[in-house]
């Protein structure tokens, strides 16, 4: 019966992660703050905020009084009256600091981590702070705190880099280490040459400067020699090899893309690439789609989209493996907020398009 109960709450877990849905924000001609929220469009506030961030759950913002506020499923929440200076939200998170004390917003639950914070990263399901009261570097992730650094010297880790749900840093000796799944790892016993940070993800070059990935709890040798550029993702590196290859990192294996060292940025589950020939191109689950004939000069890049404004101004839209245009008008402003785009035509009119749907 026990087994069967988890199951049951694993599966709901699953149904419940894989349905939800990014939020957008914006403020309409009233100046009103609006939230897209599950195909709905409901009203945050009567006044434009002072300050607002979108994350995947959760949109914070200070509002015209600077009271600090979190729309949350559904609903606004008030969280304080003048006291928050600084805050930060991911797909899951919100991290805030009312003067030095750092809080966490938490799935509907706000969270004390400590009352003297001076430095803090965030990522999607993990935050890595400095407690100032204990001098020791902490972890908050899935509702626990641990500690990951008991000895700094000077207060401050040498490099570290927070993303999604890992961290990776040198410390004091250093030592190259990463905390994963709430447990802190020695990765490596010297330094590392470089490093970079994603979705279960960490990608460096060892002090023999042999490439390595760490992914999922395994290490893989992937060259024994330095890549000439790479950048992590979600479960995902793109690189260029020593040989000049350009390759990605996925699935546990490698996948080459060509003989070439190209422009290339990663977003989370999403590489898009400028080819030899000067092609724009998109990388997907294993999946090249040439977009234009030409590199963008601007794009934006999130989750599992690109979104740009090609050269006959269309607003062009790779999401999830399709690609879309989703209009020709003349915009007064668009923003991609994860898979998400926003926008709005001329002074009055405010559509949301997301998964071929327009609202």
């Amino acid at each position: 019966m026990r087994s069967i109960i988890s199951s049951l709450l694993l599966c709901t877990c699953c149904i419940l992660h894989i349905s939800a849905q990014p939020l957008s924000a914006f403020v309409d001609i009233q100046n009103q703050l609006m939230v897209w929220d599950h195909g709905m469009i409901r009203k945050a506030d009567f006044l434009p905020p002072n300050t607002i961030k979108i994350g995947r759950t959760a949109i914070p913002f200070l509002d015209n009084s600077r009271s600090f506020k979190i729309y949350y499923n559904g609903s606004v929440r008030n969280v304080n009256i003048g006291f928050t200076n600084a805050f930060y939200v991911t797909d899951n998170l919100v991290a805030f600091l009312n003067q030095k004390s750092l809080n966490v917003f938490d799935r509907g639950v706000t969270k004390n981590l400590t009352g003297v914070c001076d430095q803090y990263f965030v990522g999607d399901s993990v935050v890595l702070f400095f407690d100032s009261y204990k001098s020791e570097y902490r972890a908050y992730y899935n509702s626990q705190i641990y500690t990951v650094e008991t000895y700094v010297p000077d207060s401050v880790l040498p490099h570290v880099k927070v993303s999604d749900n890992i961290i990776a840093y040198d410390n004091f000796a250093n030592q190259f280490k990463i905390f994963f799944r709430g447990n802190t790892i020695s990765q490596e016993d010297y330094h590392v040459t470089s490093f970079d940070v994603g979705r279960n993800t960490v990608a460096y070059v060892d002090i023999d400067r042999k490439f390595k990935i760490f992914h999922n709890g395994q290490t893989f040798v992937i060259d024994d020699f330095s890549p000439l550029s790479y950048k992590a993702g979600d479960n995902l590196v793109a690189f260029v090899s020593g040989n000049g290859y350009f390759k990605v990192f996925q699935g546990d294996s490698v996948h080459t893309i060509g003989f070439m060292n190209p422009t290339y940025q990663v977003g989370d589950n999403i590489i898009a690439y400028k080819d030899p020939g000067g092609m724009f191109k998109i990388y997907y689950k294993g999946e090249i789609t040439q977009m234009e004939n030409y590199y963008p000069s601007n794009f934006n890049i999130q989750y599992n989209s690109v979104a740009y404004m090609n050269t006959s101004g269309t607003l062009r839209l790779f999401s999830d493996g399709e690609a879309y245009d989703v209009t020709n008008a003349e915009l007064t402003n668009w923003q991609l907020n994860y898979d998400v785009i926003t926008y709005q035509i001329g002074q009055g009119i405010f559509k949301v398009f997301y998964n071929g749907t327009e609202y």
